[in-house]
């Protein structure tokens, strides 16, 4: 997998991320790395998405092109890791607002 298609913080751009996010198998990917401890790192295949293993891998390219996860290659496995310090740093609210979509709760500013 190469690192060279993750941006850096600093060109990590919002409308990637919202591209990225607004595919609903991509966000379950997003919300489920969220939900878990910081720092846990899940096999790719382990998201159980409905979808050929074709179209999982361009899932993940997407977003790691966004730099939502960081990918690593584990020998015959691909782990997936959500960039949540890289997210903070660059989009303050935006794990808040995922984490709201998790709990049912309005995000930040009461929208729903």
């Amino acid at each position: 997998m190469p690192d060279n298609d993750e941006p850096v913080v600093q060109e990590m751009t919002l409308g990637s991320v919202f591209a990225a996010l607004a595919d609903q198998h991509r966000r379950r990917v997003i919300l489920t790395l969220l939900a878990e401890p910081e720092g846990t790192e899940r096999h790719c295949s382990s998201f159980e998405l409905p979808v050929s293993k074709a179209t999982l891998t361009h899932h993940f390219r997407v977003l790691r092109r966004a730099g939502l996860i960081h990918q690593v290659n584990r020998g015959n496995s691909n782990m997936a890791q959500l960039r949540r310090s890289d997210l903070r740093q660059r989009f303050p609210a935006l794990l808040e607002l995922l984490q709201a979509e998790i709990e049912g709760r309005p995000g930040p500013g009461g929208e729903p």
